[in-house]
């Protein structure tokens, strides 16, 4: 079947801005970021900063940009960084942290992405000339390869305190922030006041083109304007960006309960296929993973027959499907998918 629209499910970075997002980004007042003269911006980034509990807040391009950024600032040569195993920070930003902060990083195993204070006290290095000094601790909020699972907060609360005993700084990777706030019912500020940085993802859940925002104290922010300066990522009429930031917060922030509860639909389907296993059927955010093996498709096989239903989807993490719900994706799209799903596990 041919059709003319696909049915995205690669990742929520495919959702494109809605009609009220672009009308706000065509009226932004705009200024030069630079010289402190956009004023969208400067909303924007003073909204952040209250949101997650923070002095001040810097709009970068990229939530990439954020974490890299942030692991700038607080290492310098030769530190260790710890942060799950397959995390973001590690597996998906082009080996960033060993050319800008030139900094080393451990990768803690745990559950769902999610490791816990024992962990973090049992690698603290010891202080002397043989090994890096232990400095950073970074958490990952949805976890990604977890499954879109949600840090409790008691165990965050938990790894912050055994961070805190040994005067580690604690950074979180907020991309899907706004999903673990949304599901769990719990404000981000309680969450991300635990640690000296984190940012906010603008352009996955919340459905904006472009963006994320970094967050922390007023120093580490004048920092981390430096390193956005010298590596590029300054703007001008940063405002238009800003813009659809705010409006996001607006009026798409709490829709992101429909994606959670299309991508549990999306699982009862895909669990009732012969030969497909749900790998993480708690399904508590926007994410689902699910295991092929057992169609006995191979994966090129199985990925060509989605796209030729009109179906697009990510492969390869573990050798798993990964099916992303956001705003361009609706009931009757995963309904579609289910259908989709059953004709490519077909022998």
């Amino acid at each position: 079947m041919t059709r003319n629209r696909i049915i995205d499910l690669f990742s929520d970075t495919k959702s494109k801005p809605s009609p009220g997002m672009r009308k706000a980004i065509a009226e932004a007042e705009v200024g030069d970021e630079q010289k402190g003269e956009d004023p969208t911006t400067r909303a924007l980034e003073e909204r952040i900063a209250d949101l997650l509990g923070h002095e001040a807040a810097v709009l970068m391009p990229s939530g990439t940009m954020c974490n890299q950024i942030a692991l700038a600032v607080h290492t310098v040569a030769g530190d260790e960084i710890m942060a799950a195993d397959g995390c973001h920070i590690l597996s998906y930003e082009g080996g960033g942290g060993a050319v800008l902060a030139r900094h080393q990083s451990l990768a803690l195993r745990g559950d769902k992405g999610m490791f816990t204070a024992a962990d973090v006290e049992a690698n603290v290095r010891p202080i002397n000339r043989y090994h890096p000094k232990s400095k950073l601790v970074a958490v990952e909020q949805t976890t990604n390869l977890g499954g879109g699972s949600i840090w409790p907060l008691a165990q965050l609360e938990g790894v912050a305190r055994a961070a805190k005993a040994h005067k580690l700084i604690m950074h979180m990777d907020g991309a899907r922030l706004p999903n673990a706030a949304v599901a769990s019912g719990i404000a981000p500020r309680k969450m991300t006041s635990l640690c000296d940085s984190a940012w906010l993802d603008l352009s996955k859940g919340l459905g904006c083109p472009i963006g994320g925002v970094l967050v922390g104290s007023k120093d580490f922010i004048l920092q981390a304007w430096q390193w956005k300066q010298r590596i590029g990522g300054a703007m001008r009429q940063s405002g238009i960006i800003a813009a659809a930031g705010l409006y996001a917060l607006d009026h798409q922030w709490n829709r992101l309960a429909e994606d959670h509860k299309n991508a549990r639909r999306l699982a009862e389907l895909a669990g009732n296929i012969k030969g497909i296993r749900i790998a993480n059927p708690e399904v508590e955010t926007n994410l689902l993973f699910m295991d092929i093996a057992g169609t006995g498709v191979a994966p090129e096989t199985f990925q060509s027959r989605l796209e030729a239903e009109g179906v697009a989807m990510g492969f390869g993490y573990g050798g798993r499907l990964r099916a992303v719900t956001h705003i361009d994706i609706s009931a009757a799209d995963i309904e579609a998918t289910g259908k989709a799903l059953a004709k490519a596990a077909q022998g």
